[in-house]
């Protein structure tokens, strides 16, 4: 959204909230600049309005590049809230074009899954919507009201805990793999439940550094444990980590294409494990912004395209 005419409400220029979201975005006078269709000193003397008209020095300099104030974070997420509810309100009864919306998306989610979606999204943004950007989060130890707050526009993944307004749509179920290096010994002979779980020592996934899982319920129901020695807060780091050792992990169905891709083998797990429901998470605010739905959808359809 570039605003062509200023609107003032109770003295403040609005034209000024989209700077400040850009501002935050990019932390450079240049690069907020390059998006605004403005100046370097212009794109300055509007930093310099904002700063006055807020009562905060917003970014400041840090060495070479410039970092916001605590205030300047405190805000950032209802600056850019409000943004896109403009942006939602314009779209509603503004052009449809694709080719001409300049917006920078924010996906959250397992870097697995920017690892296997973000090439074929980003072919099919660049074929679709050239001016949209794209930025993956990866997913925090703590739960945090991301999408609510305008941190994030979209969530894939297994969908934990949302706010009551936060709408989701499942989209697949997937299944857990055993994965290990080539040659590992787990591979001889017929794997067992006892020998998955005591002929190896394993390694877990967990984003909140737990050690222990659905693995271990399964493997309690009949008796058994196993020894987790180690664990690690993303499914690609494990892979690397299972590439270079003796420890055996888990990895997604559809992630096998990119386990294999390092040179490990997956296998069936020998339990009753529960599926894993990934889908997709977003705020109301964009149930009526077209570009926001055809984000969703080009998720939504390399989801099921690559469910392995």
């Amino acid at each position: 959204m570039r605003v062509t005419q200023s609107v003032e409400a109770g003295g403040l220029d609005l034209n000024l909230l989209l700077a400040l979201d850009v501002l935050l975005e990019e932390q450079s006078v240049r690069g907020a600049a390059r998006r605004l269709h403005l100046s370097e000193p212009a794109t300055s003397r509007t930093l310099g309005r904002i700063r006055k008209a807020l009562g905060d020095p917003i970014l400041v300099r840090a060495g070479r590049a410039m970092v916001p104030t605590p205030y300047a974070l405190s805000v950032r997420a209802e600056v850019g809230a409000v943004v896109e509810r403009a942006r939602a309100l314009f779209a509603a009864s503004g052009p449809s074009d694709l080719r001409t919306v300049a917006r920078t998306f924010t996906v959250l989610g397992q870097d697995a899954h920017a690892a296997q979606l973000g090439p074929a999204l980003l072919a099919r943004a660049g074929r679709e919507a050239p001016l949209t950007r794209l930025r993956f989060l990866n997913e925090s130890h703590v739960d945090a009201p991301t999408l609510r707050e305008g941190v994030a526009d979209l969530e894939i993944g297994v969908i934990g805990a949302v706010h009551p307004e936060v709408r989701t749509e499942h989209v697949l179920d997937d299944r857990m793999l055993g994965v290990v290096r080539a040659g590992h010994p787990l591979l001889r002979g017929r794997l067992t439940r006892r020998r998955f779980a005591t002929e190896a020592d394993h390694l877990v996934v967990s984003r909140r550094g737990r050690l222990h899982g659905p693995v271990d319920t399964a493997l309690a129901e009949h008796g058994l444990r196993r020894r987790v020695v180690a664990g690690v807060g993303t499914y690609t780091a494990s892979l690397f980590v299972l590439r270079d050792t003796d420890l055996v992990g888990l990895v997604g169905a559809r992630s096998r294409v990119l386990a294999e891709s390092l040179g490990l083998v997956t296998f069936d797990v020998p339990l009753r494990l529960p599926p894993l429901s990934l889908g997709l998470a977003w705020h109301p605010r964009h149930d009526a912004d077209p570009a926001h739905a055809w984000l969703r959808g080009c998720v939504r359809d390399l989801l099921l395209d690559r469910s392995g």
